[in-house]
């Protein structure tokens, strides 16, 4: 697939121009390249990482944490950890939406609990030097 400018990118993520800049801005996203009138390209894949940013942020994780994350060593890895997080914290915010009587009390409490040990791991990896 052909690499995409800042206004396609921004369609495709259902975000706007301004948000894709202030992304790249604080290093959650990168450019793949550029055009030689400076212009910046995109992956495709990047579309799926803005959304990755967006429910990370949805669920408690501050931006500036994010993008301390990504921009350290193996941040391939920690964006696939933060995904796979974060899909299992959606599954489990599901289950407490649908879950009955006890079940639904503790599908919300794990829920929150999750939500907690993300912004504490968060915390600890940016008072970690970088490995």
């Amino acid at each position: 697939m052909a690499l995409m400018r800042i206004g396609e990118l921004a369609a495709a993520a259902g975000v706007s121009n301004r948000t894709v800049d202030f992304y790249t801005n604080l290093g959650l996203i990168t450019p793949a390249s550029r055009t030689t009138g400076g212009f910046r390209l995109y992956d495709p894949a990047t579309v799926e990482q803005i959304a990755t940013v967006q429910r990370l942020e949805s669920s408690g994780m501050a931006l500036d944490d994010i993008a301390a994350h990504l921009q350290g060593a193996g941040a391939a890895d920690l964006v696939t950890a933060l995904a796979r997080l974060d899909q299992d914290l959606t599954a489990l915010r599901a289950l407490a939406e649908t879950a009955a009587g006890t079940a639904h009390g503790l599908a919300t409490t794990l829920a929150v609990r999750a939500n907690q040990l993300l912004a504490a791991a968060a915390e600890l990896l940016s008072t970690m030097p970088p490995s």
